[in-house]
């Protein structure tokens, strides 16, 4: 039944993002001729039409909305066999396009293909799946976090405040994913990564089941939340949302339309090329930063009862420190000489004077 469930889920959203309309826009990712490659922008309403049946459900069968909190080691295993086989079908899908002379030879080669991936971008039918993937990553998310409320809600015919506002977090902050989703065509993860293993589980395991420990832990939490700590996680979400959204807003706007206005004034560049205006002019990855302090103001939502939601970010702070390095490295490459002075105009990478 769990394989049956998340197959269905994966297919429908599939379905989806291939036949539902949507804007599309171009990125700086090319297909094989070169040419900008276009993306169509119909996630919003994947995640609106998931919300509107997860509110019917909630409404006439909440029991049926606990179903994947009650199997949710079930579709956590059913998870990882997917995720595996589909990085396998990518990895030997991607070495039968690629020369075997420039991916090196010996079987290190060959796993490091298996977890990085071999191509960047592939495309089944008609789908960018890097791009698509990001779809029952985060509405999956959406999904186990309602399931949770559900729960808690069956067995104790109430929602905590934790639990409200904690899901008013995540419904904020998924809805305004989807609301910029375009701004995805520029990030790190479709230009740069290639599509593999390590992206594959990232999104149909890590992101659903490992970010949703919190709303799992939440409904057995009964400590009624206290008003200092509900203000320091409202804090703490509304500031790191608008470090986090205003950060890519600002180089969002810089790659698609050049010249623009940050801060009320005009975009200051180095060589055209490196934005320094703005949060760009002050580190080069406070929206890392912006988005650690959101996933912290979800965790310290479940208290003190349990460590396990405080690995979430903890393992971020490494992820995002671990990325951090990475792309210095790459940027250093690409830009040489301007990078260094980029970086002594922005010092820090994601916390000021300490980092």
């Amino acid at each position: 039944m769990a394989a049956l469930a998340l197959m269905a889920f994966v297919l429908v959203l599939f379905a989806g993002s291939r036949w539902i309309p949507g804007r599309s826009v171009q990125a700086a990712v090319t297909d094989d001729t070169g040419t900008p490659r276009a993306y169509r922008l119909n996630g919003a309403w994947l995640f609106a039409l998931t919300a509107s049946a997860v509110a019917g459900c909630w409404l006439r069968a909440p029991r049926v909305l606990a179903w994947p909190d009650r199997h949710w080691g079930e579709l956590l295993l059913v998870a990882n066999v997917f995720a595996f086989t589909l990085a396998w079908l990518l990895f030997r899908a991607g070495r039968r396009r690629t020369p075997a002379a420039s991916r090196g030879p010996g079987w290190r080669r060959g796993l490091a293909d298996y977890f990085y991936g071999v191509q960047p971008n592939p495309v089944w039918a008609g789908v960018d799946l890097k791009f698509f993937s990001y779809r029952p990553s985060l509405i999956g998310l959406f999904v186990f976090n309602m399931s949770a409320a559900a729960a808690q809600y069956t067995a104790q015919g109430s929602v905590s405040g934790r639990m409200l506002l904690y899901q008013l977090f995540c419904f904020l902050y998924l809805a305004n994913y989807f609301q910029f989703e375009g701004g995805m065509v520029y990030t790190w993860d479709l230009i740069a990564e290639r599509f593999g293993w390590m992206l594959v589980w990232g999104d149909y395991v890590l992101v659903p089941f490992f970010y949703g420990i919190c709303g799992r832990t939440l409904i057995h939490v009964h400590t009624p939340l206290p008003l200092w700590l509900g203000a320091v996680c409202c804090a703490l979400f509304v500031f790191g949302f608008w470090l986090f959204r205003g950060a890519n807003d600002q180089k969002h706007r810089f790659k698609t339309g050049g010249a623009t206005t940050i801060w009320g004034r005009p975009a200051e560049t180095l060589g055209g090329k490196l934005l320094v205006s703005g949060f760009w002019g002050i580190g080069r990855k406070l929206n890392y930063t912006g988005e650690l302090l959101v996933y912290l103001s979800w965790t310290l939502l479940c208290g003190t009862g349990s460590v396990l939601p405080y690995l979430l970010p903890a393992f971020l702070l490494l992820m995002f420190v671990h990325r951090a390095h990475r792309d210095d490295r790459r940027c250093r490459v690409k830009y040489g000489r301007l990078w260094e002075e980029y970086c002594r105009r922005a010092r820090f990478r994601m916390f000021p004077f300490v980092y």
